[in-house]
C-alpha cells in the first residue's frame, strides 16, 4: 500500500479546531487516529476539539490521560477512547489497555503513538502537527496507507467548502447522532446562527435483487436529494412546516436546512399524547389536500412521485420472510413464500381502490419536531420525507399511531384514529370511515411485517443488536391490528410462524 498524505496550513488555533471538527464528522467505529508532534505542538488541542465536536459540547472537560493512559467517553453518536502513551514503558503494555476492545466499541485518539512501536492498526490515520510560520499557526499532515480515509476526508472538506460558499465561514460542526439512515447530519453554527447540514451523496444502485432492479428502486427510495428538495417545497407551499432550505448543492448532495429545534414527542420513553393528537390532526389536514404527482424543483425540472404499488408493498412485506422468519427459527422455503404471497396478494389488491395521497412514509416520533411556541399545524416541524410516494392515506396514520420507536398504548392508538376520522369527516364530505378502518388494518399489518424484517436485518447484517429490543413492541402492534376481520387468514398464518397473536 502506498502512503497518501494531505497537508493543510492552519493559520491559528481556531483553524486547527475546525480541522479537528472536519475529521470528527467522518469518524466511525474502529477508526484509530494517531496524533504525532512535539510537546506543545497541539496534539491535545486537536484531541479536545474532536471530542467536543462529537459530544456536541464546546465546554466538555477533556482531562489529559497522561497519568491514566486512557480516558473513555461514551458519547451518543460514538464511543471514544483518548490515549496518551507518553508514559508507556513497553509496547506490550498496550495489550493491558485493551485497545482492540476499545476499537470494537468505538474509535480511538492516541497521542505519542510512536511509543507503541508496531502494535497499532495499520489502517490508522496519522495526524502530524508541526509549527507553522507564526506562533499560533500549525502545519497539519494527514497520512494513511489503508482504508477509505481519502474518500471520507475529501467529502468532509467538500462540506467545509460548501458551508464557506453559503456564507457560513468557519462554522462550528457537530455531528448528529446517526440511526438507520445512510444520510449524515450535522449542526452547524456561525455568526450567531444555527442550521442543519444534510450530507447525502447520490447513492449508487445496489445489486439487482428482482426483475433486474436494486432494492432501492423496487421500494422507491430516494437516491439523491432531489426528492427532498421537491417535497420540501411542496409541503411549505401548502402551509406545512418543512425546513427552509438556506443553501443547496443538489449535485453534491448537500443541503443547509433550517434548524427546527430538538423538542420531540416523547418524554421518559412515553408518547406525549397532546403532541400525537396534534400530529394526527396535521395528517388529516394533509390528506384533505389535493396533491400533484409531480413536484417542481428550483432548476425547472420536476420530481415524479412513485406509486406505492402492490409490488413495492409486497417486496417490503417479504422482509418478514427474508429476515424475521429465519431469526424465529422458520427458514422461508418456496412453500412458505408461496403461502405468504397467496395471503398478501388479495389484501394488496384491495388497496388499489384506497384513497391515495402523498405518503411521507416515516411519519413518526423521530421525524417530528415540536414547536410549542407556534399555533395549529405550524407547531409540528416535518423532516425525513425524501422517500415520499403516492399511496394509501392510511399508511402514515398507522406509522404515527403504531410508532415503531415508542410504545403507543392501545387506548391512545384508538383515540388518535378517532380524532383523525373526526377531522377527516369535517374536512372531506363523504369520507368513508369503514373503508379507512380496513385500509388502516392492511397498511398497519404491512408496516409491522416490514419492521419485523428491518429490525432483524439491522441487528444481524448491520451489527446493531439494539434493534431487536423493538420486536416485542412490533409484535404487540401486529396483534392489535390482526383482529380486523380482513386479516383473519393472515393472523392465523403469522401465529403459526412465530408471531404470537
Amino acid at each position: 500500500m502506498s502512503l497518501e498524505t494531505l497537508t493543510l496550513n492552519c493559520a491559528d488555533e481556531t483553524a486547527t479546531r475546525r480541522l479537528a471538527e472536519d475529521v470528527a464528522s467522518i469518524l466511525k467505529p474502529g477508526d484509530c487516529i494517531l496524533l504525532v508532534g512535539d510537546l506543545g505542538a497541539g496534539k491535545s488541542t486537536f484531541a479536545r476539539a474532536t471530542l467536543r465536536a462529537l459530544a456536541g459540547n464546546p465546554a466538555l472537560e477533556v482531562p489529559s490521560p497522561t497519568f491514566t493512559l486512557v480516558q473513555t467517553y461514551a458519547l451518543d453518536r460514538l464511543s471514544i477512547a483518548h490515549l496518551d502513551l507518553y508514559r508507556l514503558e513497553e509496547a506490550d503494555e498496550l495489550d493491558e489497555l485493551g485497545l482492540d476492545e476499545l476499537l470494537e466499541r468505538g474509535a480511538a485518539l492516541i497521542e505519542w503513538p510512536e511509543r507503541a512501536e508496531d502494535r497499532l492498526p495499520e489502517d490508522a490515520l496519522v495526524v502530524r502537527i508541526e509549527p507553522g510560520e507564526r506562533p499560533e499557526a500549525r502545519s497539519v499532515s494527514l497520512s494513511w496507507t489503508e482504508g477509505d480515509w481519502g474518500i471520507r476526508l475529501a467529502r468532509s472538506r467538500a462540506v467545509r467548502r460548501f458551508l464557506d460558499a453559503a456564507g457560513w465561514n468557519d462554522a462550528a460542526r457537530v455531528p448528529l447522532q446517526g440511526d438507520a439512515s445512510t444520510r449524515a447530519y450535522e449542526t452547524v453554527t456561525a455568526h450567531g446562527r444555527t442550521a442543519i447540514l444534510m450530507n447525502a451523496p447520490a447513492r449508487p444502485d445496489g445489486p439487482p435483487v428482482r426483475e433486474g432492479l436494486p432494492y432501492s428502486r423496487l421500494v422507491h427510495l430516494a437516491e439523491d436529494v432531489r426528492p427532498f428538495v421537491a417535497i420540501d417545497e411542496g409541503l411549505r407551499k401548502a402551509g406545512f412546516h418543512a425546513p427552509e432550505i438556506f443553501s443547496s448543492d443538489v449535485e453534491a448532495g448537500l443541503l443547509l436546512l433550517e434548524d427546527l429545534g430538538r423538542e420531540g414527542f416523547v418524554k421518559d420513553g412515553a408518547p406525549i399524547a397532546e403532541r400525537y393528537f396534534a400530529a394526527v390532526e396535521l395528517l388529516a389536514d394533509l390528506h384533505s389536500h389535493e396533491w400533484p404527482r409531480e413536484a417542481p424543483l428550483p432548476d425547472g425540472t420536476r420530481h415524479l412521485l412513485s406509486p406505492y404499488d402492490a409490488r413495492a408493498l409486497m417486496f417490503e412485506a417479504e422482509l418478514f420472510l427474508d429476515w424475521y422468519l429465519p431469526h424465529a427459527g422458520y427458514p422461508a422455503d418456496e412453500g412458505l413464500r408461496g403461502e405468504f404471497a397467496e395471503l398478501w396478494t388479495p389484501l394488496l389488491e384491495r388497496l388499489e381502490t384506497a384513497e391515495k395521497t402523498w405518503v411521507l412514509r416515516d411519519y413518526h416520533s423521530p421525524n417530528l419536531i415540536w414547536r410549542g411556541e407556534e399555533k395549529g399545524n405550524d407547531r409540528i416541524g416535518l423532516i425525513d420525507f425524501q422517500d415520499a410516494v403516492i399511496g394509501p392515506s392510511a399508511y402514515d396514520v398507522a406509522s404515527l399511531t403504531l410508532d415503531a420507536r415508542v410504545t403507543v398504548p392501545e387506548e391512545l392508538e384508538k383515540a388518535l384514529c378517532a380524532r383523525y376520522v373526526e377531522r377527516r369527516k369535517a374536512n372531506t364530505p363523504g369520507f368513508d370511515e369503514e373503508r379507512f378502518s380496513q385500509d388502516y388494518a392492511i397498511m398497519a399489518a404491512q408496516r409491522q411485517s416490514k419492521l419485523f424484517g428491518i429490525f432483524v436485518r439491522l441487528a444481524k447484517r448491520d451489527g446493531k443488536p439494539r434493534y431487536l429490543g423493538h420486536l416485542p413492541r412490533i409484535e404487540d402492534y401486529f396483534r392489535r391490528v390482526a383482529r380486523h376481520p380482513v386479516l383473519a387468514d393472515l393472523r392465523l398464518w403469522y401465529e403459526t410462524h412465530g408471531v404470537s397473536t
